[in-house]
């Protein structure tokens, strides 16, 4: 006996592409930030390679603890590489959450603590301080995180406010995308403060009695036409995904291991639409007409939807059918590599 579930998801337009979306300003950027550091704590799974045991060593004796390198025999300890992103504007005390991942043979990482590390940028100066408890990858043992594992020590100085223009850079280069925002921000500001450099690159000055703040505020919110492509992000490590309400998907087909996605539209009159709730003995099939609006259909789970089936209908409709979450973001890769999404999709790790 198969169950035929119907619901109705209501939701509406929330994203609009804007100047934002597509560019990001020269100057205002993440850092990267990496460290050598030693995770303890764990329980016979970690690593007993020599640089390991001599990183211990060093530790050791930088505390008065003088003690040889043979007798340190121990599969508790790993070596690791520690990673981090340096937000723009980034003052002291405040926390980033930090990546790590072991170099050795150590075979997980998970519940370990890592050790006071220093994380320094490319000019070798030390920016932040990272220590904590390890969450593992649940796919790779080898490499975890450590939310709010951060503490920021020195910042990069960067006077926003005696700038008197800001240079725009678009993500992918188009001389129709750069024209088009230099004469919407010129109609916007009723003068010429907007020129483009290049197919990438938009040089915009500032109004005299105008911040900075507020003017690039004024810039980035700037409405762009919906003909541009939407982006879709994937956080690996939540294993979250970030999607505008009106990223639509193309009818597609995909079987699974362990089910199977149909997004579809069958007709069916409003009469019978309006007389369907929950049917028993229900076997979707070809031929069966279901509703006379776009729907996605998971194992004989129906979800039908207001408008053409979203990303953020998908993803609703798997979290009602208890799909785990790489489940959920494996299958939107997949949908895109088929080609009924047409998005950009920036994985994070």
């Amino acid at each position: 006996m198969k169950y035929l579930l119907i619901f109705i998801l209501l939701f509406s337009s929330l994203y609009s592409q804007t100047v934002k979306d597509i560019s990001n300003i020269i100057g205002i950027r993440d850092n990267q930030l990496i460290g050598y550091g030693l995770v303890v704590g764990l329980a016979g799974t970690g690593d007993k390679a020599k640089f390991t045991m001599q990183s211990l060593q060093n530790l050791l004796r930088n505390s008065y603890i003088k003690i040889p390198s043979g007798s340190i025999n121990s599969k508790n300890i790993a070596a690791v590489m520690v990673t981090a992103q340096l937000p723009a504007f980034s003052r002291q005390g405040d926390k980033i959450k930090v990546k790590v991942s072991t170099i050795g043979d150590a075979k997980s990482v998970d519940h370990g603590e890592l050790l006071i590390t220093q994380l320094k940028g490319v000019d070798g100066n030390v920016y932040a301080l990272a220590q904590g408890t390890i969450v593992a990858n649940e796919n790779n043992l080898t490499t975890g995180f450590i939310y709010d594992g951060a503490t920021v020590e020195n910042e990069i100085d960067y006077d926003l406010s005696q700038e008197n223009s800001i240079q725009l850079s678009l993500y992918k280069s188009s001389a129709k995308t750069a024209d088009l925002i230099q004469t919407k921000i010129n109609n916007l500001f009723g003068t010429k403060l907007a020129q483009a450099l290049d197919t990438r690159t938009i040089d915009v000055k500032k109004p005299r009695d105008m911040s900075m703040v507020k003017f690039i505020s004024m810039v980035e919110n700037i409405p762009l036409d919906s003909t541009f492509k939407k982006k879709l992000i994937i956080d690996m490590s939540r294993e979250t995904v970030v999607a505008g309400g009106d990223i639509t998907i193309d009818p597609v087909t995909i079987a699974r291991d362990s089910f199977t996605l149909r997004i579809k539209q069958s007709p069916l009159s409003n009469t019978q639409w309006n007389d369907l709730k929950i049917n028993k003995g229900v076997d979707i099939g070809d031929d069966v007409k279901i509703a006379d609006k776009p729907a996605i259909d998971i194992n004989n789970a129906m979800i039908n939807t207001k408008g053409t089936p979203t990303v953020t209908d998908l993803v609703r409709a798997m979290k009602v059918m208890k799909l785990p979450m790489t489940e959920i973001i494996d299958t939107i890769k997949m949908i895109k590599e088929m080609g009924a999404l047409d998005v950009e999709i920036e994985v994070r790790g």
